[in-house]
């Protein structure tokens, strides 16, 4: 998969021309990429355009127009574009009460760790969480995760060939699992290419 660089970022003056037509875009792109596991936890999916929409956000956001920062914010999001061979994600434990989201992340310590893909019931394969730091301990979790799933060829096979594609979580304080749709499947299946 394609990674960002300077020459595929548009000025901030030209971003704001085409920002409104890009946003729609980008958060059609982004529905079929969002997947549900439960009620407060939710995997959102990068890729390519996810990611350029956040570092031209940030960059108008933040009015950043010198080299070096642009390269810094490069930097910081191209590790969570896939590179052909695994899906990355956001993991986000979302509660609308802010004090029943303190209580439950308490109870949550190592959600990230029992995050899995599993492909036409093969194994389960767990996700490699927060490979920038450490965001929670044994007592508690953070809200927000970062999540790799690497997958080997076979998975990868059975994933763009259309198989039963599930995600799950096997924290007894949030378990659960989902199956794909056929339109984040095909969705997800583009990370592969």
């Amino acid at each position: 998969m394609q990674k960002l660089n300077r020459a595929l970022l548009w000025s901030l003056e030209q971003y704001s021309d085409i920002r409104q037509n890009f946003r729609a875009e980008v958060m059609a792109h982004k529905v079929p990429r969002r997947i549900a596991i439960g009620s407060h936890a939710t995997l959102y999916f990068e890729d390519f355009r996810t990611m350029k929409y956040q570092v031209q956000e940030m960059l108008r956001t933040e009015r950043i127009f010198e080299s070096a920062a642009i390269e810094d914010e490069i930097d910081a999001y191209n590790p969570l574009i896939p590179d052909g061979g695994n899906l990355k994600a956001t993991f986000m434990i979302e509660y609308a009460d802010e004090a029943e989201r303190r209580a439950a992340l308490a109870e949550l310590g190592g959600i990230e760790h029992t995050v899995w893909i599993d492909v036409d019931g093969s194994v389960k394969v767990f996700a490699v969480a927060n490979e920038d730091l450490e965001r929670s301990t044994e007592e508690k979790a953070s809200a927000v995760h970062f999540l790799r799933f690497e997958l080997d060829e076979a998975a990868i096979a059975g994933f763009k060939s259309g198989g039963r594609v599930r995600f799950g979580i096997d924290h007894p304080g949030l378990a659960g699992e989902v199956a794909l749709t056929a339109a984040q499947l095909e969705s997800l299946a583009r990370d592969f290419d």
